[in-house]
């Protein structure tokens, strides 16, 4: 199981972490909203403890954005607020658990353990365009039953033009999703990523499925296509 672990205490981010991994888990860490948002799209997560108050912003905010973009990745806010209307705005805002701080390590666990036992009836579905298949729960991309292996950025940009098959996906929008709008990857890293992405999944003998759509984007060619 992999959890993303957002705290910017670098010291409690340091022992959580340590103690989570004892346990047995993977433990990718992030100390602001930005970085954490990165780490959500790119990566596929089984659960988030997600802090509240970040230097950058604050958790909630994040949880919507995660909840808005359809990913429903289990969050576990941990906060210093206790008050029921800070309870009530962090689970209106998408949190599926709410921890006041100081915690006790092993209530954490037991709520992280909870969590998971209840996600695990809802598993993202693997997508699949013609003999190609995107796992996001195991991150395993496979074409014909052969695995391909891809870096997280390629994983990304791959599960966003998956999750429309046959629908184009404008370029501004993927550079918001994956580079966080930054302008020159429009021109530069977009299509550096697309041609490696070709050349791994449309291989020799293959059917092409990665489309250029001129003057928009991107697409994965759906099963109807010619």
């Amino acid at each position: 199981m992999r959890i993303l672990l957002v705290e910017d205490d670098r010291k409690a981010a340091r022992l959580l972490a340590r103690g989570l991994r004892e346990e047995g888990f993977l433990v990718d860490q992030a100390g602001t909203i930005a970085e954490a948002d990165e780490a959500a799209f790119v990566t596929t997560h089984d659960l988030i403890v997600l802090d509240w108050m970040l230097p950058d912003g604050d958790g909630i905010a994040l949880c919507r954005t995660l909840r808005e973009r359809g990913q429903q990745v289990p969050v576990l806010m941990l906060t210093a607020r206790d008050a029921l209307s800070d309870r009530v705005t962090g689970l209106n805002a998408g949190a599926d658990d709410y921890l006041t701080k100081p915690f006790a390590f092993e209530e954490l666990l037991a709520r992280i353990r909870a969590l998971l036992r209840r996600s695990e009836m809802t598993r993202p579905p693997v997508l699949k365009a013609d003999d190609l298949a995107l796992d996001p729960a195991s991150q395993q991309v496979t074409r014909g039953g052969k695995v391909i292996p891809l870096t997280p950025k390629e994983f990304a940009l791959l599960q966003a033009l998956m999750r429309q098959p046959g629908v184009a996906v404008a370029r501004q929008r993927l550079v918001e999703q994956i580079w966080q709008g930054d302008p020159l990857a429009i021109d530069n890293l977009i299509d550096a990523h697309i041609s490696k992405l070709r050349r791994k999944i449309d291989a020799a003998g293959s059917r092409p499925l990665i489309e250029t759509v001129r003057g928009h984007g991107f697409r994965i060619r759906g099963d109807d296509d010619a």
